[in-house]
């Protein structure tokens, strides 16, 4: 495969206002840079309490009253463009009174309020007016008139916008409003490189230019209603060089995945995991390059593009749904892939990647390394769960490239022997290297993927790989554990000098995420059991364990803060980890605690978990407190939150030997759970586990041999 540009986003896909991912490159945010501190910034205004709808790459935001007043995130946005901030609605001259604002997808949303007519001596409002909104920009209003009167009012709408980019009002930022002109049947405004225009169906009586009004002069009958449809449409004034940004599902592109049916006794489960897959939709974005290429973007509003590790992760954590959306993943990300060509041979195999902010306790994490490593991962367990095998070998150089990347961080020996960041090849941050527990497990899962994949495919160095990672293992339970009064647990990282770095983190759970290999297995881990046991102990302990799921440090660190976002918040995908690592493992009751505490969490959240939410103790009559910049959807926290589910159910199939392995969890903590429109081999697959964790495969290609362990 050719060298490409790098990955593209509509925003940068760490920070708010941050800069274009690039290997290497320090997030804002990361702290002991060694570098002046950049110029203080406003922090985001939360957006808990907007509706949100989310269509990638667009989407909108409101008050629950579903008027936008340009405040904050208010508006319909398209590429990280706002394309219209103000649209407030007035009838007879007054605002109507909020009733109801919802989402009824993620998609879309409802907002319902009622208008007083003068006069009118009924105390029941007689006039309503629903708005049924599209992230699209496509909104329709409809009043109603319950009354005994006919009611004769004006409908005025107000109408502007600023043009302005996302990064930059997230960042706090209030560029000023275009002037707009009369269009047709709406209105129209240019400037910024951009122009944004709203159309009315039926046509507006009268078109107020300065002011951005569009009116009508409405005579609504007793029991009659009257509705307009608005369209939000923009187009870009001037060229660029820029390369082109990701692009919506097109309406001849299927989902990547079939409708999936859950029936359990936990109904929290079957609203959590409709509404998480329901998310991942409308985070779906197409590759400009190859449309039919689907991948998710990361979250809405914050990091509203393509993130490779962010991907990647969706595609895996989503592969009992089928092997659609990490084939489209996998392509995308091995077009932008660092080749021999790219920046003369520098950082060859590196999947480009920001660095991350890691907390108060650890350096910051780079994400070309987690996204690279996880590369293998997923071409490898795609081609167990049934992408096709010309597929697998067309991403196979891809993913040879990576781990030649590996090879090169490997015998770099920066530290006994360590793996550090795959991208510091390329990029002398001045940084001190550090060897990041979360890397060994995900290095050492790459090579034994990246052995069975060269292996099968007739390709040499399979047995390398397996003997190098066979080393890591002997030395990660040698070097990395540290003995305490409690037994022992990992470090979370070494120093240069072989210090271990005490911090007792969420990060662990990466230990325990083995990956599928041949016929249903998991792959060794770095771990022996003993030591697992105590990690598992270790991970159920009210210090990490906060009753809503995990949090991502200690409550015992002095650094601890429930609303860090590495320094105490719980984050779902390492919580849904967790779960699905510990059921793997036979630790089922800390497994199912940690399901519980999630599921929990889900109940305020109307089934939408956030990217992560307050580690703070579980208390009765006290719901998880928001996180002010958490994504909302997330890609991560909504593939998790359906795999933490998946999970209990222990589909692990080998497609390539014809087999596959179910082993539910014995305990059963959800009660009787079905899950139909699985698929396995590109086929269905329904399984049914009973209250007692017996499971039963009700449907399955004939072609696939069963087994139970």
């Amino acid at each position: 495969m050719t060298a490409s540009r790098p990955a593209q986003t509509a925003m940068t896909a760490e920070t708010v206002g941050g800069s274009r991912p690039t290997p290497g490159r320090l997030d804002p945010l990361a702290a002991g840079s060694g570098r002046p501190a950049p110029p203080a910034r406003r922090l985001p205004a939360s957006t808990h309490a907007d509706v949100l709808c989310v269509s990638a790459p667009a989407m909108a935001a409101s008050g629950a009253d579903g008027q936008l007043r340009g405040h904050g995130l208010h508006g319909f946005f398209r590429s990280g463009v706002r394309m219209l901030s103000r649209m407030e609605v007035r009838l007879g001259g007054i605002e109507p009174l909020a009733l109801q604002g919802a989402l009824t997808s993620t998609a879309q949303a409802r907002f319902l309020g009622a208008v007083r007519v003068p006069g009118e001596l009924d105390p029941d409002p007689a006039l309503t007016v629903e708005r049924l909104r599209h992230a699209d920009g496509v909104e329709t209003l409809t009043v109603r008139n319950a009354g005994s009167r006919s009611a004769r009012l004006p409908l005025e709408i107000a109408l502007g916008t600023d043009l302005g980019n996302l990064a930059e009002i997230a960042a706090g930022a209030r560029p000023p409003d275009v002037p707009g002109q009369v269009q047709s049947a709406g209105l129209r405004w240019i400037g910024r490189g951009h122009s944004a225009t709203v159309s009315a169906k039926p046509s507006p009586h009268a078109v107020l230019a300065g002011a951005g009004v569009l009116r009508w002069d409405l005579e609504v009958q007793p029991g009659a209603r009257w509705s307009v449809e608005l369209r939000v449409e923009s187009e870009a004034t001037t060229t660029t060089t820029a390369a082109r940004p990701s692009i919506g599902r097109g309406a001849g592109v299927p989902a990547p995945w079939t409708e999936l049916s859950i029936r359990c006794d936990d109904s929290r489960a079957e609203l959590l995991v409709g509404r998480s897959l329901d998310a991942l939709g409308g985070l779906l974005l197409a590759d400009p390059d190859r449309p039919t290429d689907l991948y998710t973007a990361s979250g809405a509003p914050w990091r509203f593009g393509l993130a490779p590790a962010d991907a990647l992760w969706a595609a895996r954590l989503t592969l009992p749904l089928g092997t659609r959306l990490a084939g489209g993943t996998l392509r995308a990300l091995a077009r932008r892939q660092q080749t021999a060509g790219a920046a003369g041979g520098k950082g060859e195999g590196i999947i480009p990647g920001p660095l991350r902010h890691a907390g108060p306790e650890l350096p910051p994490s780079c994400t070309a390394t987690e996204a690279t490593l996880l590369f293998v991962t997923v071409l490898a367990e795609a081609w167990r769960w049934g992408l096709p095998r010309q597929e697998v070998a067309e991403l196979l150089p891809a993913a040879e490239r990576a781990l030649g990347a590996l090879r090169s961080a490997a015998a770099s020996g920066l530290i006994d022997g360590f793996v550090t960041d795959l991208g510091r090849l390329q990029d002398d941050r001045g940084q001190p290297p550090t060897a990041r527990c979360e890397v060994q497990a995900q290095a050492h899962r790459a090579a034994l993927h990246g052995a069975e994949l060269l292996e099968a495919f007739g390709r040499p160095g399979a047995a390398a790989w397996r003997q190098w990672a066979e080393g890591l293992r002997g030395r990660f339970r040698e070097r990395f554990w540290v003995d305490d009064l409690s037994g022992g647990r990992p470090a979370a990282a070494l120093t240069v000098d072989g210090r271990p770095l005490p911090a007792v983190a969420a990060s662990f759970v990466h230990l325990l995420d083995l990956g599928l290999a041949a016929q249903g297995a998991a792959l060794p881990g770095l771990l022996d059991r003993e030591q697992t046991r105590l990690l598992a102990q270790r991970l159920a302990a009210p210090e990490l364990d906060c009753g809503w799921g995990l949090r991502t440090l200690s409550a015992k660190s002095p650094r601890f803060n429930p609303l860090g976002h590495r320094s105490g918040a719980v984050r779902v995908q390492e919580t849904a980890l967790a779960v699905a690592g510990l059921a793997e493992a036979g630790f089922e009751r800390e497994a199912g605690s940690l399901l519980e505490g999630l599921l929990a969490a889900s109940a305020h959240f109307a089934g939408r978990l956030p990217e992560m939410y307050a580690g703070e103790q579980r208390l009765p009559d006290c719901p998880p407190v928001p996180h002010p910049a958490a994504c909302r959807p997330a890609a991560g926290s909504a593939a998790g939150a359906a795999h933490a589910v998946f999970a209990l159910a222990g589909v692990r199939p080998d497609v390539p030997a014809k087999r596959v392995v179910v082993r539910p969890a014995s305990t059963a903590p959800l009660g009787e759970l079905e899950l139909g429109g699985l698929r396995v081999a590109g086929e269905q697959f329904s399984v049914r586990v009973s209250r007692i964790g017996v499971a039963v495969v009700e449907e399955a290609s004939a072609q696939l041999q069963l087994g139970t362990g």
